[in-house]
């Protein structure tokens, strides 16, 4: 059964989503379309390639995914399709797969098939469209373009630590404004070496970690390892950014003693 998402910054008002979905059964009738995210704010391709890296594993070999951010084309980001852990990706050359994966990927063509329409604003919709059903119906990848070497680096923000400190950001607020860090529990254990610890943000502080948001009081504040690995600082029932004003790439530090 071929599966194609699709990631954009399109939201749900307009007829972007429609328009491709509708798109992608004209020429696929037999498609499982998937949407993991329309929310991603706009142009925020580190936004972008966080959800999709923390999903798109759970995903089986063969799916493919279309990413439709900041999608025109220009002499400097080329529309590219990529495969990587048996998946395919689709999408603007402009840094976001660089954030998406630890690796380069297996494979890296430069789409060089022709635009459905003489318009340049909706690539999503008048070319990735076409080759996300080429590899949904198992084509090769090849087939499409011209081989490329490599792909366009964007450096992610990283924490930094050092024997008794570690400084890392926010990078993602989910839709409960629960506050995602870059800050890994294999950075976080190495460096505590089992020592007691304080994490300071803004005004707030917190001595200890929890395993589930209900270990503290309704209302109160808590931070936890959530199931992507991630530092996650949180509210039992409430909206954490928003009330502790915290916001993306806001600085979070963790000192050790």
């Amino acid at each position: 059964m071929p599966i194609i998402t699709l990631t954009s910054d399109w939201g749900l008002k307009d007829h972007y989503a429609g328009a491709v979905k509708g798109a992608i059964l004209s020429k696929m009738p037999e498609a499982t379309i998937v949407d993991i995210s329309h929310d991603i704010p706009s142009f925020e391709i580190e936004q972008a390639a966080f959800v999709i890296r923390n999903s798109y594993k759970n995903f089986p070999v063969g799916t493919v995914h279309m990413i439709g951010i900041n999608t025109e084309e220009s002499d400097k980001f080329s529309h590219i399709a990529v495969k990587i852990d048996g998946q395919y990706f689709i999408g603007t050359d402009n840094g976001v797969f660089s954030l998406i994966f630890d690796k380069i990927p297996d494979e890296i063509v430069e789409l060089q098939i022709p635009q459905d329409s003489s318009f340049f604003t909706f690539s999503s919709r008048d070319r990735f469209v076409s080759a996300a059903v080429h590899l949904a119906a198992g084509k090769k990848l090849k087939e499409l373009g011209n081989k490329k070497e490599g792909i366009v680096e964007k450096i992610l923000l990283k924490p930094v630590a050092d024997r008794n400190v570690i400084k890392g950001h926010v990078v993602y607020i989910d839709s409960y404004e629960n506050i995602i860090t870059n800050i890994r529990e294999s950075l976080f254990t190495e460096v505590a070496n089992n020592r007691k610890f304080t994490i300071f943000f803004r005004s707030y502080e917190i001595t200890k970690l929890s395993t589930s948001y209900t270990d503290v009081p309704v209302g109160e504040i808590l931070a936890l390892f959530d199931s992507n690995n991630h530092l996650e600082i949180a509210m039992n029932q409430g909206n954490a950014a928003g009330l502790l004003g915290l916001d993306y790439k806001d600085m979070i530090r963790i000192e050790f003693r």
